[in-house]
């Protein structure tokens, strides 16, 4: 099986089992203002379970700096609740094997909505952020998480590709 067939699977089970514990909820209350931890109580579990992953990776690299590690919690948070499994794994297969995935899964109802939560999240999840309070250099961080624009910024993309 190839590397991104098992990257995919790893992150699906990881979805199916993803659960916040209160003391992991408390660590992310003590880096986030009161209304970035609303962005983030606002996620699916499975990506608040991804943040919490991206952050522990990005402090086992020795990041203390907060707007790095803010944006690994929050980098997701524009995906929104209404993305579901289905709709991330035909985004993956359309990353991988063409725009024509995501033509045909299309014609799904929920499909033209989650697509374009996946395709837009980037921009929304800054712009979320922004909203929020969270600094410029979050907002940043978090806008160009797919194409990083200097050294945090990749640091951020490996943490989130890491988990």
């Amino acid at each position: 099986m190839s590397g991104w067939w098992e990257a995919k699977l790893r992150r699906t089970r990881a979805y199916l089992r993803a659960r916040v514990e209160p003391g992991e909820r408390e660590a992310a209350a003590a880096l986030l203002s009161p209304a970035e931890l609303g962005l983030f109580d606002g996620m699916h579990v499975a990506d608040r379970r991804h943040g919490l992953d991206v952050l522990r990776h990005l402090e086992g690299r020795g990041v203390v700096d907060r707007d790095l590690l803010v944006a690994g919690l929050l980098h997701d948070c524009g995906k929104g609740r209404r993305v579901r499994l289905v709709h991330r794994v035909a985004w993956s297969l359309g990353q991988r094997y063409g725009a024509w995935i995501w033509r045909v899964a299309s014609v799904m109802p929920t499909f033209p909505a989650g697509l374009a939560a996946m395709r837009d999240h980037a921009a929304r999840s800054a712009r979320l952020a922004e909203a929020a309070g969270s600094s410029p250099r979050v907002v940043e961080l978090i806008r160009n998480q797919e194409a990083p624009t200097d050294q945090d910024g990749r640091l951020l993309l490996e943490a989130d590709e890491a988990n």
